[in-house]
């Protein structure tokens, strides 16, 4: 299984590089906003106006209460077959293209090439993952910037403070069938044992990362799809960045992508590559460098 772990591993992806060479703004160049907001979205024509009002009218709300308050909203359009991009584009008619950007990807990529994508393209001094249905209320920002804010001093100007729903786990059993709990509980334990110990809920897609955090860890990423969450917080406490598990408010919304046995498979799969490839050497952590 290590041969083939190693065996397999795929390169670096080549985004970093593009980026550099682009002349469009990178999470290499300084920030010149205090926020950025990346939302991966795959068919997402039918939930993400939800998201996307609630989340706009709260960051005017405190713009016009903080004028010194500055944001962004990337939209990153995941191949979607849909009028995703469509949707997303009249927000940022609505609100200006500084506000609301578009991205839109050829081919489908998975959640965590998507927000890769979104990353590397903010311009934000703190970068905030956000998913496209709305799941978790956008208001609840303020508990996770507290989060980052209480893990100060940041070194090296590194923390992530991650949005938790592990306090809801009692509740959200109680409505599933015992397959779908045995599968969480064995995902849970796989997390655990290879990856991280630290954090209970590595899932959750509200994420907000300082911008050197960001800029170290996307670069160091590899799994595009579902497990990216876990890479991304095995690569954190690999680099020794301080991590804050956040509870938030959180309502499962209808019209979820995730196939519960087979996309558990694929991540128990990803799981055990991630950690088999970092250990052989397959994949190697790379310090960064702002310009």
């Amino acid at each position: 299984i290590c041969a083939i772990a190693h065996v397999t591993a795929k390169t670096m992806p080549h985004d970093d590089v593009e980026y550099r060479k682009g002349s469009a703004s990178n999470i290499h160049d300084p920030a010149t906003r205090e926020l950025s907001v990346v939302v991966p979205s795959y068919n997402e024509e039918n939930r993400l106006p939800l998201m996307m009002d609630e989340a706009l009218d709260y960051l005017e709300k405190r713009q016009k209460q903080d004028p010194s308050f500055t944001y962004e909203v990337i939209v990153v359009n995941d191949g979607s077959k849909d009028q995703t991009a469509k949707v997303a584009k009249e927000y940022s008619k609505k609100y200006g293209s500084d506000k609301v950007r578009v991205i839109s990807l050829e081919k489908n990529r998975g959640k965590g090439g998507a927000v890769r994508t979104g990353v590397f393209s903010s311009r934000g001094q703190k970068i905030l993952m956000a998913d496209a249905d709305g799941a978790t209320k956008f208001a609840d920002i303020e508990k996770v910037e507290e989060g980052l804010k209480n893990l100060q001093p940041w070194p090296k100007g590194m923390a992530i403070s991650c949005g938790s729903r592990a306090h809801l786990e009692k509740d959200s059993i109680a409505k599933r069938s015992y397959f779908r709990t045995l599968l969480m509980y064995g995902f849970h334990f796989l997390v655990w044992f290879l990856c991280v110990k630290e954090i209970r809920d590595t899932q959750c897609g509200f994420k907000l990362l300082t911008r050197e955090a960001a800029l170290q860890t996307f670069s160091n990423l590899h799994i595009e799809r579902w497990a990216f969450d876990v890479e991304l917080l095995y690569i954190a406490q690999r680099m020794k960045i301080p991590i804050a598990e956040v509870a938030v408010n959180w309502t499962e919304i209808e019209g979820s992508k995730l196939v519960p046995f087979w996309s558990w498979l694929q991540m128990g799969r990803d799981l055990l590559f991630i950690r088999l490839r970092y250990m052989t050497g397959a994949w190697k952590l790379e310090a960064k460098k702002c310009n």
